[in-house]
């Protein structure tokens, strides 16, 4: 088996704004993808993520305490 990770594909993260208080959890595991700007507005900062960023996406997502966050593949 290859340890090449090409296996691993990207994926795009979804939010629920109307769910999503901004705890700012899944920016302080993964700032590469979420910001929470001043004003406590969630910003996902790529469109699609790279699969090297994938699994500590799923991650973060999972670590959400409003469940706003999921995971489209």
């Amino acid at each position: 088996m290859e340890a090449s990770g090409d296996w691993r594909r990207s994926v795009k993260v979804i939010v629920d704004y109307d769910a999503c208080e901004a705890n700012a959890i899944c920016a302080g595991l993964v700032p590469e993808v979420f910001e929470v700007d001043d004003e406590d507005n969630l910003h996902i900062k790529l469109d699609v993520i790279p699969a090297s960023l994938a699994d500590s996406v799923r991650h973060a997502v999972r670590s959400c305490p409003k469940a706003a966050l999921s995971i489209e593949e």
